[in-house]
């Protein structure tokens, strides 16, 4: 982007914010044409901002910027509304979204479906949607989206149809490779595979397994680094 080039009227959500100077902020936003960017917002901090009603974690927002190098400059931001805040349990769920979207997508690449996909689950989260169904299908999303998609309907290495009624071990990068008596690996079950490929979480060890799975293709591409909102989420549960 060159020095001179303006943004107007970007569909975008803030993922975090961070203090910069004593009036202004950097805010982390993931727009749905222009993926993930940092912006200096001016002024953002003072008392009397028209920016501090305006940006809101887990809303639709309208974000006008221009400038070039890593960091631009906000020049306009607009309250879309139309979601109900996040609450208890919903928002601590949306700030785990918020955190793979800052910790695994690169900055200023476009995918408006992982775009869509987030806004969806914000919407379903926000009307009590069932939590871990949308959480699974936002991962999957991420995952494809950036060139980690999985194959779960057909077994590695042959090619078949992963069968409902045997057993397997998913292999990172990979797939699913039929589990023998002497695995060592956690085991899921062809059924939680196929179920996993077509959305559909009504069974509860389909939910459970699927769960157990996703965190260990999450945790492989985070690549060790440790999420904030699922240790808070751990400990609030101890609570």
């Amino acid at each position: 982007m060159s020095g001179k080039q303006r943004i107007d009227g970007a569909a975008a959500f803030l993922l975090h914010v961070h203090p910069y100077s004593e009036t202004s902020l950097i805010l982390d936003v993931f727009a749905r044409d222009h993926g993930r960017l940092a912006l200096l917002a001016r002024g953002a901090r003072r008392p009397r901002s028209a920016l501090r009603g305006v940006l809101m974690s887990f809303q639709p927002l309208e974000l006008s910027w221009f400038g070039g190098g890593e960091v631009k400059t906000l020049a306009k931001a607009e309250w879309l509304g139309g979601l109900p805040l996040l609450t208890g349990k919903c928002l601590l769920l949306g700030y785990y979204l918020n955190e793979l979207l800052l910790k695994l997508m690169p900055r200023e690449d476009a995918h408006a479906a992982l775009y869509d996909a987030y806004g969806d689950a914000l919407a379903a989260l926000s009307r009590g949607g069932a939590e871990a169904a949308e959480l699974r299908r936002f991962e999957k999303t991420l995952l494809r989206e950036l060139g980690y998609g999985l194959a779960l309907d057909r077994e590695a290495g042959n090619g078949e149809p992963v069968r409902p009624d045997r057993q397997y071990v998913y292999q990172v990068e990979r797939g699913a490779v039929l589990a023998h008596g002497d695995e060592t690996a956690s085991t899921i079950s062809g059924k939680t595979l196929l179920d996993l490929a077509a959305d559909d979480y009504a069974d509860p060890r389909t939910l459970a397994e699927s769960k157990g799975l996703m965190r260990q293709l999450v945790a492989h591409y985070l690549g060790g680094q440790p999420l904030q909102s699922r240790r808070v989420f751990v400990e609030l549960q101890e609570l």
